[in-house]
């Protein structure tokens, strides 16, 4: 069984109620209906009915009556999320007046139906910016406990059968956080290891913080960013098995792992692998999906209490059925 086989499959076991607020794009519907076929999960589309089932006749879309439709401006809740989104935000100026509009962006009232427990997880960017699916995530959901900073974890499937788990790498962060210090760097590292854990079923994450330098092979500030990121890690979650710092080839060839660290338990046995910034995770990641053949799941968002996921608006129907098996394993671990 492929690793996206074996996350699907995970989906289906245990379903979760996701949030599709970009209801009549195409993409997104046609994906809905699918996953409602499959049983991959509890399907909730945020737009007005009449229009939603319009748009699955003209598609041939036969399952999309599973569904709950939550219609922004004509639900039983209504007030029940204007209220919960003024006390989240009253502190921060909003009135209830500009509460009452902001329930009505299908992008806020999915994150409401979460906070208030009535949803699992949310998935857009079809038609959405980052910015415009993180902003109301970031409002209303708010980071994990201990976490401060919002990342993006990629899975890599490679034909180097030899490196990760059978050639399966989670690698962080590719997405969103351009330079992080040592205390988000740190952060990105354990949340990466529980993105390996819940989503690409890693019983065993060993996470190496990747540099130009070996166990002090060289000296630079960002190479003390990084070392003071693995002790801080460590902290955060002491059951981690991390090390730090280790250059890639150290991180994943035994040989070459044991005459630069020796001793380590990470060291070419690295199965997560954490950038020490956003240029580099980004530019890594790509050289390895272009030249080495690998392919690449994700971004998958990481660091927020309940998963909210963020799709490219150039996005394939398979790429969003895949996000939302993502996204329910992300939340069956919450």
């Amino acid at each position: 069984m492929s690793l996206i086989e074996s996350i699907i499959e995970r989906a289906k076991q245990n379903k979760q109620r996701i949030v599709l607020p970009e209801s009549l794009e195409e993409r997104t519907i046609t994906a809905a209906d699918r996953a409602l076929a499959d049983g991959l999960a509890e399907i909730i589309l945020i737009g007005n009915p009449e229009e939603i089932f319009a748009k699955a006749k003209e598609l041939g879309l036969t399952h999309i009556g599973e569904a709950t439709i939550v219609d922004p401006e004509n639900h039983p809740k209504k007030e029940e999320y204007t209220n919960l989104l003024f006390e989240l935000r009253k502190n921060k100026g909003m009135t209830i007046e500009e509460a009452q509009k902001k329930v009505l962006n299908p992008l806020y009232l999915g994150c409401l139906i979460i906070k208030n427990g009535d949803a699992d997880g949310q998935i857009s960017g079809a038609l959405s910016t980052t910015g415009d699916t993180l902003r109301p995530a970031l409002q209303i959901i708010k980071c994990t406990p201990g976490i401060t900073c919002v990342s993006g974890a990629m899975l890599l499937i490679t034909p180097a059968t030899q490196y990760g788990e059978e050639g399966v790498l989670v690698v962080g962060d590719v997405a969103v956080t351009p330079m992080p210090d040592a205390s988000q760097l740190a952060q990105i590292a354990v949340c990466t290891a529980q993105t390996a854990k819940s989503v690409a079923g890693f019983d065993d994450p060993r996470v190496a913080m990747l540099s130009f330098s070996t166990k002090g092979s060289a000296k630079h500030e960002v190479i003390d960013k990084v070392v003071e990121a693995t002790r801080l890690a460590r902290e955060l979650a002491s059951e981690l098995k991390i090390d730090g710092e280790l250059q890639a080839d150290a991180a994943l060839v035994p040989s070459v792992g044991a005459k630069k660290a020796p001793g380590s338990e990470i060291a070419g046995k690295a199965n997560v692998l954490v950038f020490p910034n956003l240029e580099v995770g980004n530019i890594g990641y790509k050289l390895v999906q272009r030249l080495g053949g690998a392919d690449a799941i994700g971004p998958i968002l990481q660091g927020i209490a309940r998963p909210v996921n963020d799709l490219s608006r150039g996005c394939s129907v398979d790429d969003i059925y895949k996000m939302v098996a993502i996204t329910a394993c992300q939340a069956q671990s919450k």
